[in-house]
Formats: structure tokens, sequence, C-alpha cells
């Protein structure tokens, strides 16, 4: 059997949302923006979806602007943010955001604002002294992610919302987290997320906004979505996006915790088959339930990765944005993680659907390809 351990990366649509897409596309295909009574329709089912994620994320003071993902909500809530302000400003961002983060942040530092780089330690931890520097000086936005995409390092939106106190904008990059980590939106003023990431289509994404918060569109024209993303709304898209947040909250509270337990299972497995594994980042326990980073000594983990293909295991050398361009993880980098170490790390990422089986089977590949591979070790 295959096992599908990179749901970081992207997760399979869930019945559900297959469902709604399909029957929007086929029955529900109406502009929202049109008057007759199937377009209303239409609307409302845009709105009820709207209204679902501001409930989940305890968000009644906010708004809501449907986006195409993750990436596009990430630049609008940076670049759309900092346009509207005055002048020079500073700006903090971490060394180990996604590259729709960090590479807005090197937009912006084109413009000529200046952009402080919060470094972390092995564990992912932020380096709080150096953020709390940054808004003594007078930082207007300082934005984070909420679980870290390779290494499953949690942040603590509760210690940066105290930290911050007003002074500044908090964006929070919750494309990881989303549903699968607790959040309120009283501890930051912007907040993404991405179907894709939650068993829904690709091709939709939310920014969640404080109301006050004042952004610049990035798309100009029909001025849908609050004049922030002009163009017809993605409907099919929105609706598998709607059903896949229902199908999340129907498993309750005890989903994250189950997932932990799933998560903890595989890397027990894993140390099993190969009792060299490293564990990169924070103690699991401490992490995301769904994410862990652990390197093979002395096999580069793209040739470990190709060779679990080879096996019907599929798994991730990092951002899956990303992961074609480099060869060593530059978050592990930022964390202190020594090259060797971070060549050989691999990406493993679960979802509530992932299964023992699918486990096991990656278990019995790392035992059996370990071994083999690190024969030719360079020396």
């Amino acid at each position: 059997m295959t096992a599908y351990l990179d749901n970081s990366a992207t997760t399979r649509p869930c019945p559900e949302a297959v469902e709604a897409a399909t029957r929007c596309m086929t029955e529900g295909y109406y502009n929202p923006s049109s008057v007759y009574a199937p377009a209303v329709e239409a609307f409302q089912r845009v709105r009820a979806c709207r209204e679902l994620i501001l409930r989940a994320l305890h968000g009644s003071d906010c708004e809501l602007t449907f986006t195409s993902g993750g990436t596009e909500a990430n630049n609008l809530a940076i670049l759309g943010s900092v346009e509207r302000m005055r002048g020079r400003q500073i700006l903090a961002v971490s060394t180990v955001e996604h590259p729709s983060v960090r590479e807005s942040f090197d937009e912006l530092e084109r413009r000529g604002h200046e952009v402080r780089r919060i470094g972390v330690d092995a564990r992912g931890e932020l380096d709080w002294e150096a953020l709390a520097k940054a808004l003594d000086d007078g930082a207007s936005l300082i934005s984070c992610m909420q679980v870290n995409n390779e290494t499953g390092a949690l942040l603590d939106v509760r210690r940066l919302h105290a930290l911050v106190d007003g002074r500044a904008l908090i964006h929070v990059d919750g494309v990881q987290g989303f549903l699968r980590v607790p959040m309120e939106m009283k501890y930051c003023d912007l907040y993404s997320l991405s179907g894709h990431k939650i068993h829904a289509p690709k091709g939709v994404g939310a920014l969640v906004w404080r109301r006050g918060v004042k952004l610049a569109p990035r798309q100009l024209g029909g001025g849908q979505e609050n004049n922030l993303r002009s163009g017809t709304e993605n409907t099919p898209g929105i609706a598998g996006l709607m059903a896949a947040v229902e199908a999340m909250r129907a498993m309750g509270p005890e989903m994250a915790g189950a997932l932990m337990a799933k998560k903890l299972r595989m890397i027990e497995r894993f140390r099993e088959a190969v009792p060299e594994l490293l564990v990169n980042g924070p103690a699991p326990e401490a992490a995301a339930p769904h994410i862990a980073n652990l390197s093979f000594p002395g096999v580069r983990g793209e040739v470990m990765l190709h060779a679990l293909e080879a096996e019907g295991v599929y798994a991730s050398t990092g951002s899956a944005c990303s992961s074609k361009k480099r060869k060593v993880s530059a978050v592990l980098t930022a964390m202190g993680i020594g090259a060797d170490r971070a060549e050989s790390a691999l990406r493993f990422s679960l979802s509530p659907h992932t299964t023992d089986a699918e486990i096991a089977t990656a278990a019995a590949a790392l035992g059996k390809l370990y071994p083999q591979l690190k024969k030719y070790a360079r020396r």
C-alpha cells in the first residue's frame, strides 16, 4: 500500500468538500454579484462560509476576504497593511517564515522600509528580547507563523499579543494551524488560512482581519470582497472550503489529541526502525500535532525521499513551495541546525485521516532503506 505523509504540502479533499464543490459547479453556478434569485442564493452561500470561519476563530469583530490561498492572503495582509501606513516603517518578521511572508518583507525592504528579522532558537522559539527591541523602536507590523510548516514549532500567540500590547499590527500566518491548533482573533489583527491544507480544494483561502485595520487591495476591478479582492468569487472553492471546515469541526476538540497521539506513535515506530533518527525543532509533544521534522544521519534527505517514493511512501524535504529550489532548509539553518543534519532531514505530516497502516508502511520502508543508503554516506 502507499503511505501519504505529506499533508502539510496538501491534503486530499474530503468527500463532503468534493460533493459541495461539484454541486456548486453543476447546480449553483450563478454569479453571486447578480441580482436574480439563484444568484442571491449563491451570494448567501458565500456569506455562510464567511460567517462559519469567523465563528471558528471567535472573530465577531472581524471581516473576512476570500483569496486564492494562503500565499495571496499573506501578501494582502503584509503588503496591503503597510501600503496604508504613512512614511518609512519599521517592520518585524521571524527568520523561519514561509516564502510568501519572507519575500513580502524583502519587497518592502526594497521599497525603503526597515525590516527587523527576528531569530529563533533550536526549538523554533522566537527571540523575544529582539522582538521587544523592535517594538520599542517603533515597529508597526509583526508577522509570525502560528505553526511552522517545516518543524511544527508553535507560536505563543498569547505572549506575542501581551508583548505587542496594541503598539503594532500582528499578522499570524495560520495556514498550518487553522483548525488543528486553537486560535482566537483577539490575539492578532490579521490571520491567513488556506483551504487545501484542511481537505478543501486548492485555489481557495482567506484573510481574516480585525475591523479598523486599513488594507490596500492587491487586485482592482469589480469591487468584490469589500473592495479588497476584485474578481468573481470562486464559489465552488468556497463551497468546498465550507464543507471541509464543517467536517473538521465535527471531529470535535478530541481531534487534536488524537492527531498528536498518532504523531507520537509514528515517531516511535520510525525510531524502532531507525534508532539513529533525530528530531529537529521542539520536542514532539510540544509541537503541532501533525508535523514532525526528522533527520536520518548519513543519508541526504533528497536521496531518502526518492527511495521512499519507490516504496510508495510520500514525505517532503520541507516547504512544498520551495523544495525544488534549495538543498538545505533555510528554516533549519535559521534554527542553528548544522548543515549535515539539516541536509538529512525530512518532514512527515499527518492528517486526521492518516491511518496506522500508512505509518506502519513508512516505518517498514525506513527500516529497509536506511541501512542500505547509509553504506553510501560520504566519508
